[in-house]
């Protein structure tokens, strides 16, 4: 890998592309001045765009793609009309091709994780493909997969996720041995279905090898932090997932609400407008936006398609300090030591 970070973008995907992607591109240039970025999408709608952002132009490529994956699109049709020709699959492909360390979409999920499974391929070794999520704790960040590339899963697949996801841990949360759990209704050990405590079998006897396994946890060890990483199957994972965001907005509501009821309400949050300000920044799912594909021959970053500039700045720089950080090096390390 060179010094500077190659970003693989579809500029197209996302409901406020391109301009939403380019504007967090520039943004990221401003923290990380080392990214470079190749664009896909059609010419007429990001060459005015690159023009507005002079910072961003002179380290960007350009690649026409005419074809673009709708949101709603099922992924077997994506990837028939858009393999090897839309601004999704040629993002991909770069990667593929080693011209990017990393590809970023905010576009149809389900056609993206077709279309990355399909160009990349699973890592050998590896079942099925999974999507990680960083999670905000009140500990620290954490990592949390799956949350929903596939429904159900075995005791196998599960492992597959312990292990992708301790080395996601290690890339990012800057711990060498992070402790993992899996997702349960209990935490004794005679709770829960048979897959679950079958992989968690596994799991202790392989404690050790490049990570810890903690056990079983429930649902509100996820928001405590009490892990670095939390194994679950797509169903229950993205499920987790949609009510933890729609939590995060039903408080920010009651507490708009509470702080602008009358004027002794709106006199203490004029003296506590700081606290508040960094409160609605630690609630904002725009700063951690971004899930990242595990276990395919590199590495793809799924932005929320609904974000503005700040979420894709958030969902590119995710992409930049995973390639800066060797993920593929770590996950081929942790696969190593597994027994």
């Amino acid at each position: 890998m060179t010094d500077s970070i190659t970003i693989s973008v579809d500029a197209m995907g996302g409901d406020h592309a391109p301009r939403a992607v380019l504007h967090g591109a520039n943004l990221l240039l401003q923290d990380r001045g080392d990214t470079r970025f190749i664009f896909h999408g059609r010419q007429e709608q990001i060459a005015p765009l690159l023009a507005e952002f002079p910072a961003l132009k002179p380290v960007s490529t350009l690649r026409h793609c005419e074809t673009v994956i709708a949101m709603d699109e099922k992924p077997s049709q994506a990837l028939r009309k858009g393999r090897g020709t839309s601004s999704m699959w040629m993002a991909v492909q770069s990667v593929k091709d080693g011209e990017a360390d990393v590809a970023v979409s905010g576009g149809n999920t389900g056609a993206l994780m077709a279309m990355a499974t399909f160009c990349l391929r699973p890592m050998e070794g590896i079942s099925r493909p999974g999507i990680a999520a960083i999670w905000p704790t009140l500990r620290s960040d954490i990592i949390v997969l799956d949350m929903g590339a596939t429904i159900g899963a075995d005791a196998e697949q599960l492992v597959d996720y312990a292990i992708l996801g301790s080395a996601l841990a290690r890339a990012l949360l800057n711990t060498e041995k992070p402790t993992v759990g899996l997702l349960n209704v209990g935490t004794e050990e005679v709770k829960g279905l048979d897959y679950i405590k079958e992989a968690g079998r596994i799991l202790a006897q392989a404690s050790g090898a490049g990570f810890t396994y903690h056990g079983f946890v429930e649902g509100d060890d996820i928001g405590k932090g009490t892990v670095d990483v939390v194994v679950t199957e797509g169903f229950v994972g993205n499920i987790a997932l949609k009510t933890a965001e729609g939590t995060a907005r039903q408080v920010s509501s009651y507490l708009r609400s509470a702080l602008s009821a009358n004027w002794l309400s709106k006199l203490g949050a004029l003296f506590a407008s700081s606290a508040l300000s960094d409160l609605r920044r630690r609630m904002d799912p725009r700063t951690v936006n971004g899930g990242v594909f595990m276990g395919l021959n590199g590495i793809v970053i799924k932005s929320h398609g609904g974000t503005d500039e700040i979420g894709y700045k958030s969902a590119l720089s995710l992409a930049h300090g995973m390639a800066r950080n060797r993920l593929m090096d770590k996950i081929g390390d942790t696969m190593k030591s597994f027994p």
